[in-house]
């Protein structure tokens, strides 16, 4: 594990809310960059060390915007997060029916989201994609391009890219 940065070096984790030039959230400014880009390597047999660490940088984060390629692995790395958090129900792909609820062992509620099949964000809205979002639970949400206005303004977006054969890189904007 790894952080690059641009600029002054910063703590990883520490989140600018407001644009310094115009005052907009980050999410909203049209020319903000990232300040801290985290990125872990990691290959299958490797898979629950690398969603343990992402988790810790997740830090207090809820909503969480996977990107990604067909077949980088984007719902193989959510069921490595859901067996980190000791989720006891099964944890399969949300293809079809959109949004998947699991409970932990603790019991937390986790919204698994697959918003590839939607249209638009209106479908997205009829789906109950927005309930997700807003209801202070985990949601790790993949193809979050379909609907990329109805994220929160602190959704942490990740990008899932493939290495190699068994490779994989998550890069992590914090």
């Amino acid at each position: 594990m790894y952080y690059i940065s641009r600029g002054p070096r910063i703590k990883p984790g520490r989140i600018i809310k407001k644009c310094n030039d115009c005052s907009r959230t980050i999410s909203k400014c049209p020319s903000a960059i990232y300040i801290c880009t985290m990125e872990i390597s990691f290959s299958l047999p490797d898979i629950k060390e690398a969603a343990q660490q992402f988790l810790d940088a997740a830090g207090e984060r809820k909503v969480i915007a996977l990107h990604g390629e067909m077949g980088a692995g984007k719902t193989t790395f959510v069921h490595a997060v859901c067996d980190v958090l000791k989720v006891t129900d099964t944890v399969g792909s949300p293809t079809f029916s959109i949004i998947n609820e699991y409970s932990s062992a603790s019991g937390n509620t986790i919204y698994h989201l697959d918003l590839y099949r939607l249209k638009d964000e209106q479908e997205a809205i009829g789906a109950g994609v927005e309930e997700c979002f807003y209801s202070g639970d985990l949601c790790l949400a993949e193809w979050p391009e379909k609907a990329p206005g109805l994220f929160p303004d602190d959704t942490l977006h990740c990008w899932l890219h493939i290495k190699g054969n068994n490779e994989r890189m998550l890069q992590i904007n914090l």
